[in-house]
């Protein structure tokens, strides 16, 4: 069984930024496509960007587009998440996913994804 665990989380204020990682113990990224997904309060989880497993091939989410940057290193099994000018409305528990399959671009969806880490929570405030 794949596990992800996320790390790099934290309170920011609007305009600052955070680093989130994925990492895996026992198994190889290299070989799935890995997404980032997050879940404000009351609000359904939702894809932010996902990755190849080359890193050949992005997609973002368009509330994210410029400000967000996803990349992996596979020689060091993580993925990461750089977040720039955030926004209190980025404020969410962000979740790392895995899928073995192929990326395609509308391949970034919850119900895509087999493997979930348990979450880091990013609150952007004053």
């Amino acid at each position: 069984q794949l596990q992800l665990v996320e790390s790099g989380g934290g309170l920011v204020q609007p305009g600052g930024s955070l680093r989130l990682s994925c990492a895996a113990s026992k198994f190889t990224l290299a070989y799935y496509t890995i997404g980032w997904f997050r879940q404000a309060p009351g609000k359904e989880r939702e894809g932010v960007s996902c990755i190849s497993s080359s890193g050949t091939y992005t997609n973002y989410t368009d509330s994210v587009k410029g400000r967000f940057t996803i990349s992996r290193d596979n020689a060091k099994n993580t993925v990461t998440l750089q977040m720039n000018s955030l926004k209190p409305e980025d404020t969410a528990v962000y979740y790392c996913a895995a899928d073995a399959a192929p990326f395609t671009t509308d391949m970034c969806v919850v119900s895509f994804m087999d493997y979930w880490g348990q979450g880091t929570q990013v609150t952007v405030s004053s």
